[in-house]
């Protein structure tokens, strides 16, 4: 007995334990839109609907957690937001939304094997995502072989939508975007002299430096020089001690508010008191803790401002701090818009086949966003203007629009 007892003890500690890890609950929040950490899938959400004949299905692929968790957060719920309205409206075709979100961890391989899983295990209609461009390009090359149209609300990176006719974004792209801060940092700001810092391993920093390089050059302005750095990277102080002895009257940093609000720290350490600049990648509440006063009296390029006085914008801003309780920022606005884009193509298809809601997507024109107005070119770029803001104590301030 004195044998027994003992196995029999710790084979009822395991039972307990596998029932006890069973019978948690299930991840639950707005629009019972949710994935875990292991990309695993959502329940479907826009209103809580089942998946079945009665549901179209979208699916969501964006950075939940990892480096920048932020954007995928802000960008699911404003798609959220988007499906409720439809599905309160009626939703599309005699049928409700939902959308299947998966966590791609802020990688390119977790984002392309996600995509994988919406188009051969939730066959669906169109997929949403992503913000990182590095995550948004391997996404691209399943979609397109696939046949299943891909609209990415904010990667910006010009080569994304180069994968093939099934690959939109509804956000300006890179060398719209690198023009409009040279624009400003020469004639707004006044400066000579920019030393730029890029993240060797993004594609999207990589094509706003080169942008930024060329145009600042083009209108009478000096580089001093290029600095690298790799996404993850903590200290930054050898390349910032660089680029102090080269005298910048500014540094254009284009990376994510991840490595940002750091740099903008360590910029200040090594004695560098000139204002950094930089794109639509800085966007996020964790810039202002990361930065602190640091990153005060910087400059970035972004979609939108909450600002906008536009009635359709303040509307936006208030039903979603009544659902979410914060501002949103861009990637929430324009993953509301992709949403909203979506959702029209589907209305007007003659049917949910891929070719259908392709061609139906690709007529998108003068659509009345809360990012901007969004018309779709010959190549499924969106035609629209840029905003410059200026990092303020724990708010973003409008400085003025850029147009196209």
């Amino acid at each position: 007995m004195r044998r027994i007892a003992p196995m029999l003890l710790a084979a009822l500690a395991v039972l307990a334990a596998a029932c006890e890890k069973k019978t948690q609950p299930a991840p639950s929040g707005e629009g019972g839109a949710q994935a875990t950490q292991q990309g695993q899938p959502a329940a479907p959400g826009g209103g809580n609907v089942p998946a079945s004949g009665d549901v179209i299905l979208l699916g969501q692929v964006g950075a939940l957690t990892g480096g920048q968790a932020t954007f995928g957060i802000s960008t699911r719920n404003g798609i959220e937001m988007a499906l409720k309205e439809a599905n309160a409206a009626g939703g599309v075709k005699g049928k409700k939304l939902a959308i299947r979100v998966y966590d791609n961890q802020s990688k390119p391989e977790e984002a392309a094997q996600a995509t994988t899983r919406l188009i051969t295990q939730d066959k669906v209609a169109i997929i949403l995502g992503d913000v990182a461009s590095s995550n948004s390009l391997a996404m691209a090359e399943k979609a397109q072989a696939a046949g299943v149209p891909m609209i990415t609300p904010s990667s910006t990176n010009t080569t994304v939508t180069q994968k093939g006719d099934y690959i939109f974004r509804v956000c300006f792209i890179d060398p719209f975007q690198g023009y409009v801060m040279a624009k400003f940092a020469r004639e707004d700001l006044k400066l000579n002299k920019v030393a730029v810092l890029q993240d060797n391993k993004s594609a999207y920093s990589i094509d706003l430096s080169d942008v930024f390089t060329r145009k600042f050059t083009e209108m009478g302005g000096k580089i001093t020089t290029t600095e690298s750095y790799s996404q993850g990277d903590t200290d930054y102080r050898a390349q910032l001690t660089a680029i102090r002895k080269t005298q910048p009257d500014g540094i254009y940093v284009p990376g994510y508010y991840s490595e940002v609000g750091v740099i903008a720290r360590q910029a200040r350490e090594v004695g560098l008191k000139v204002p950094l600049m930089g794109g639509d990648g800085w966007d996020s509440e964790k810039l202002f803790e990361l930065g602190g006063s640091a990153i005060q009296g910087s400059y970035f390029s972004n979609h939108y401002s909450p600002d906008n006085p536009d009635p359709r914008v303040q509307k936006f801003i208030s039903e979603y701090k009544a659902t979410y309780g914060g501002v949103p920022d861009a990637l929430a606005a324009l993953g509301y818009d992709a949403a909203r884009v979506a959702i029209e193509a589907l209305k007007r298809s003659k049917d949910l086949s891929g070719p259908a809601v392709r061609d139906a997507i690709a007529q998108t024109k003068d659509f009345p966003g809360v990012a901007g107005t969004i018309t779709l070119d010959d190549k499924r770029n969106a035609v629209k203007s840029a905003v410059v803001l200026k990092v303020g104590d724990g708010k973003t301030e409008y400085v003025t629009t850029v147009n196209p």
